[in-house]
């Protein structure tokens, strides 16, 4: 079991953005954070995006069911570590009085405590490492160091992984939009060789048709290059 926090930097730096997806890298930290912080019976990551909260990885079912019953009743542990980007602990399940007595389900499901440490990924995106233990009082002071520790370097992948992620959709967006560009322009010339009229009146008959059939600008651009491309009679 890792407790040199050096040891989670490097766990967490062998993992290559471009072999897995942000959800890959979501279930490493997850299960890192499971392998090597003391007394993690349970783990989970919480996001928070646009106001919803969502358990985007979790070791164990109990952490993924006591996840979702603090977004039912929007309170909770994991929720506060997330607003507020810092740690919060619930020591002793049974006799916890905050977040309308959620400490009753942990300890129904057999667990003790609670630790939830915020993972402030990016502006749009806020998150929690929560770690389930099997006791109460399963966090000790050392044990709260090593998981805020972890949970600074778990927050620097995650926010990698995110920007790589956004980076990777966008650069295939404007793939299609270029590609969609190509097919109108070829779609317009063609129109303008066979009526003879300018490239705006092209477009506008593309328009018209687009909008005649209810299918997209692009779409109508695509067949009629294709149709011309087969040729007559085709």
């Amino acid at each position: 079991m890792a407790h040199d926090p050096t040891d989670f930097a490097a766990e967490l730096g062998r993992i290559k953005l471009g072999e897995t997806d942000l959800n890959g890298v979501l279930d490493r930290v997850a299960g890192l954070a499971h392998r090597t912080l003391p007394q993690a019976g349970q783990v989970s990551i919480t996001l928070v995006r646009e106001g919803s909260a969502y358990t985007a990885a979790y070791v164990g079912a109990d952490a993924l069911r006591l996840d979702q019953q603090q977004y039912e009743q929007a309170a909770g542990p994991c929720l506060e570590a997330a607003a507020a980007g810092t740690t919060v602990s619930m020591p002793d399940a049974a006799s916890e009085s905050r977040w309308s007595g959620w400490g009753r389900h942990v300890a129904g499901a057999g667990l003790g405590s609670v630790l939830s440490v915020g993972l402030p990924i990016e502006e749009r995106v806020a998150g929690a490492l929560n770690i389930y233990g099997e006791r109460p009082g399963a966090f000790d002071d050392e044990a709260v160091r090593l998981a805020q520790a972890f949970g600074r370097y778990a927050t620097v992948a995650l926010a990698n992984a995110h920007l790589y992620a956004s980076t990777a959709s966008l650069a295939q967006h404007m793939q299609v939009a270029m590609e969609s560009r190509a097919v109108i322009e070829q779609a317009k010339g063609i129109i303008m060789g066979e009526r003879r009229c300018t490239a705006d009146e092209a477009f506008a008959i593309l328009t018209k048709v687009s909008q005649d059939s209810n299918r997209k600008v692009r779409d109508v651009a695509a067949a009629l290059v294709e149709r011309t491309q087969r040729g007559p009679g085709a």
